[in-house]
């Protein structure tokens, strides 16, 4: 069993230069990966900066962590503009971006449903995160796209010089559903879950969604070794960074399930995030790897 790597998720609230800072200060916490998610707003929080201008901000100001979303989704980008926008900070950053994708939520005070039209239907939105994953994933590998889908298009798109990372940048898959266990088998090089899920302890979750998963994989012809599961924690009532011995015990306890990455929220007082400083860095550099 290796011990999983360790992330923090970063809050896109800050103006620069104070929230170069807290970049720094989080690759110099010793994390393996830095966050964002993408959004306009979450959860009604404003001001919420963009995420893909976040991250190269934050690639020029670090040199070692992995700088990624956490997740990107179709509520409010079109697959081409955002493949432009992930290319770029992936030359930025030397190669350092990692990009999550999600459904997206149905929350309208975060995104959904910000550019009007009717509300997708949870079939609607399905069907838009399999074409969007698909179509972002040949404009990435590129040299020249051209694609008709029932949601999104694309007319001849050149894709060069394409990513620093190839043939692409890495997809980080939220899904707990068969169609997201599937895509996620198919495209992704990391998957994500935060453990929650109606009437089951998040182990239990976590175990069976990891059984669920490896079927998936089967059907795609994938080896399930190959995909890195990634826990978001923050969304149950865990204590994991009450001190260090209760992060080390919840770590190993769910690296033995089969989780090899995990994401703590960076420290936000006040909210069900808050933590003590002095823990969270404790956690960051004891789990530093070596690169």
């Amino acid at each position: 069993m290796t011990a999983p790597r360790i992330g923090t998720v970063m809050w896109p609230m800050q103006s620069w230069p104070e929230a170069g800072e807290t970049w720094r200060r989080a690759e110099e916490c010793g994390f393996d990966t830095a966050w964002v998610y993408d959004h306009t707003a979450w959860r009604g929080t404003t001001p919420w900066y963009d995420a893909f201008t976040t991250l190269a901000a934050a690639a020029a100001v670090t040199s070692r962590v992995r700088l990624g979303t956490l997740v990107t989704s179709p509520n409010f980008r079109h697959p081409v503009p955002t493949a432009h926008a992930i290319k770029t900070v992936d030359h930025i950053s030397g190669g350092r971006l990692t990009v999550g994708i999600g459904a997206g939520g149905t929350a309208r005070t975060s995104d959904a449903g910000i550019l009007g039209g009717p509300e997708w239907t949870a079939r609607e939105r399905a069907d838009r995160f399999a074409e969007w994953v698909e179509l972002l994933d040949l404009v990435l590998r590129g040299p020249e796209t051209t694609f008709e889908g029932a949601h999104y298009c694309a007319r001849e798109v050149v894709s060069e010089p394409g990513c620093v990372q190839r043939p692409r940048v890495p997809f980080v898959i939220a899904g707990n559903g068969p169609r997201g266990m599937r895509l996620a088998a198919r495209y992704g090089t990391v998957w994500v879950t935060n453990g929650s899920k109606d009437g089951a302890a998040p182990e239990d979750a976590v175990r069976d969604q990891l059984a669920a998963l490896r079927e998936a994989c089967e059907a795609e012809g994938r080896d399930p070794g190959d995909l890195r599961h990634l826990f978001l924690t923050g969304f149950t009532d865990e204590p994991w960074i009450e001190s260090a011995d209760a992060f080390d015990d919840l770590a190993g306890r769910y690296a033995e399930l089969g989780i090899t990455d995990i994401a703590l929220h960076w420290p936000r007082p006040g909210t069900p995030w808050e933590a003590d400083m002095k823990v969270f860095e404790a956690v960051g550099a004891a789990h530093a790897t070596e690169r």
